[in-house]
C-alpha cells in the first residue's frame, strides 16, 4: 500500500510504542521509512546576565541543529530497528506542518506517519498541532499513531 513513509521526530513527538507501530507497518509493504526533523531557521537570542540581546550565529545554529537532528535519527533507526530501510531528511523552515509537507515533495513519499498531541476542547482550538494542520493540508494520506 505505502512505498515511502515520511515520520516526522521531535525530542518528544514520537515514542518507541509509536515507532514500533510504525515498524509494523513499513515492514507490511516493504515501505521506505525517511525521518524527517524540522529547524527553525532563525537563531534564538540568547540571554544572560552580563549580556543581553547576545544572538546565537546562523552558522553556529545551523551546526547545532544539524548535530541534534543526527542524533535523533540515530535514536530513532535504533528504535525501528536494522531490517527496515530508514532515510534521513533535514529541513529547515520556519512553519514545522510546511517544513514535514516539503519533506513529504521532495522525498516523492506517498504518506505521512506522525504523533500528536491529542488536545482537545479549548486548548485543541488554540494550540492547533501540528499533525492537526499536515492532515488539513496534505495531498497524501497521513497516518496519527497513537
Amino acid at each position: 500500500m505505502f512505498k515511502k513513509i515520511v515520520v516526522p521526530i521531535s525530542g518528544d513527538a514520537i515514542t518507541k510504542k509509536e515507532l514500533n507501530k510504525l515498524s509494523k507497518l513499513a515492514k507490511l509493504d516493504n515501505a521506505e521509512v525517511v525521518l524527517v526533523y524540522v529547524s527553525d531557521p532563525l537563531a534564538p537570542f540568547v540571554y544572560t546576565e552580563s549580556v543581553n540581546n547576545s544572538l546565537v550565529s546562523e552558522a553556529a545554529h545551523k551546526k547545532a541543529c544539524s548535530e541534534f537532528a543526527k542524533k535523533l535519527c540515530a535514536k530513532a533507526k535504533t528504535q525501528l530497528g536494522s531490517s527496515l530501510n530508514v532515510k534521513f531528511m533535514h529541513i529547515i523552515h520556519p512553519n514545522i506542518a510546511d517544513g514535514i509537507l516539503e519533506a513529504a515533495k521532495k522525498s516523492k513519499a506517498d504518506a505521512i506517519a506522525m504523533s500528536s498531541h491529542k488536545r482537545t476542547g479549548l486548548s485543541g482550538l488554540i494550540l492547533r498541532s501540528e499533525a492537526c494542520e499536515v492532515v488539513l493540508h496534505s495531498p497524501i494520506p497521513v497516518i496519527v499513531l497513537n
